[in-house]
């Protein structure tokens, strides 16, 4: 899984196993960074002192230079602000569902004494598989000690990474896996449910019962481990991660965000309908509204499991993705309301844009980065609230629109203030 205030942030980009190649010679070792060379000589005691021996090193020691590609990969922004639709439609396609069906039938024995064990129900499992690695069938080809010495060598975040490889180091010490296959994304995010090292040390299970804990080759690892994860986030059994909702025409959308939680009756009160117009369940808990693309998309209520299942990934996108392909497997419709949201993305500069604008106008946005955070959200929804306009806080290209209208372009001498 990805760093620890999100176990999946870090996307999975692949190259061939190739990267593996056989141990260097004496002549091809002396063309790396003496700095680096010294500072791996520094891992090597450290991980020494931890309990790896001699082989375990020597056996990940041809693995761990430094790879450009990883750098360019961690360096990389993204061109575009994707829209909830588009990263839906994308993630929970036909084949996926398909295939997904038939891989719980096929394991229904597996996921049922999971579910016992743990509490966590066979499709958000799968889900979850299905999300992170195409239920396995694209692990990574990154060797996961030389992506972690890589980063743990640039020093933007060299104490997590660091950490990180000494995890692994640890992993291949207690031979649950050999150097040569610890094969995993750019960011070290291993195996078929993306474990990063140190989240497979405290969570990582045998459930196959061989003595390895290999969440790489078998499916009942890889799935008892995610259980035993989100079990151990605090997943409620008796409890679904959230449902497509319907609201009344004339709903306050200053109260759809995470942090604002009620009563399921108190949003029923609100003009709050399940999406087929039925009556919220009468169940004593609560929820919180969530709009992934802006008062015209699709509305969520969301309980405290989808509170457990960010703890995975911070994306509400991702987390609402697997929440849905779940439903799907286990048989529900597709989702239908708000399909007619303007569904065009943003640029990273469009963004930066709305960013500019809203500071123009006094509302504070934070740094113009392109990085539309809770800080961003909130100045949008602070300007719409001002302007009489639905303040859902969904920064899009209609909104855009609005501030282009209500302010001129930020002069070059201006964007150098900021």
């Amino acid at each position: 899984m990805r760093p620890s205030l999100s176990l999946h942030t870090l996307s999975i980009l692949l190259i061939g196993a190739s990267l593996l190649g056989a141990k260097p010679s004496v002549a091809a070792q002396e063309t790396l960074d003496p700095g680096f060379v010294a500072w791996l000589g520094g891992v090597h005691d450290e991980a020494r002192s931890r309990g790896v021996s001699e082989r375990t090193w020597q056996a990940a020691r041809s693995a761990m230079r430094p790879i450009e590609r990883v750098l360019d990969l961690d360096a990389k922004q993204p061109e575009f602000v994707e829209t909830f639709w588009n990263y839906l439609d994308r993630r929970v396609n036909g084949q996926r569902i398909n295939e997904g069906r038939k891989l719980m039938q096929k394991h229904h024995a597996l996921l049922d004494k999971i579910a016992h064990d743990y509490g966590v129900p066979p499709g958000i499992l799968v889900a979850f598989w299905g999300m992170e690695t195409h239920y396995g069938k694209f692990t990574g080809g990154y060797p996961v000690v030389g992506a972690l010495a890589t980063l743990a060598y640039d020093a933007r975040r060299s104490r997590f990474f660091r950490a990180e490889l000494l995890d692994a180091l640890d992993i291949l010490q207690a031979d649950h896996i050999k150097a040569d296959v610890m094969l995993g994304s750019w960011a070290g995010a291993m195996g078929q449910v993306q474990f990063m090292p140190s989240t497979f040390r405290r969570y990582a299970v045998d459930a196959d019962g061989d003595g390895h804990k290999d969440i790489w080759s078998s499916p009942a690892d890889a799935l008892a481990s995610a259980a035993h994860y989100l079990h151990e986030a605090g997943w409620q059994a008796e409890q679904t991660w959230g449902e497509p909702v319907r609201l009344s025409a004339d709903f306050d959308w200053q109260l759809a965000r995470l942090d604002v939680k009620k009563p399921l009756s108190a949003w029923a009160a609100l003009g709050i309908s399940r999406s087929d117009g039925s009556p919220l369940p009468q169940l004593d808990e609560t929820a919180s509204l969530l709009l992934p693309q802006g008062h015209t998309g699709p509305a969520f209520l969301v309980y405290s499991n989808f509170d457990v299942m960010l703890t995975w990934n911070r994306s509400v996108n991702y987390a609402l993705a697997v929440g849905h392909l779940a439903d799907r497997l286990e048989g529900a419709p597709a989702l239908y309301l708000g399909r007619d949201a303007d569904n065009r993305r943003l640029t990273r500069e469009q963004a930066m844009e709305i960013q500019q604008r809203l500071a123009q106008l006094g509302f504070n946005a934070g740094e113009p980065d392109g990085v539309l955070g809770s800080k961003t959200r909130a100045a949008i929804r602070a300007y719409q609230a001002a302007n009489n306009l639905p303040a859902d806080g969904y920064p899009s290209l209609p909104l855009l629109e609005q501030l282009q209208a209500a302010v001129p372009r930020p002069s070059k001498t201006a964007l150098l203030l900021f």
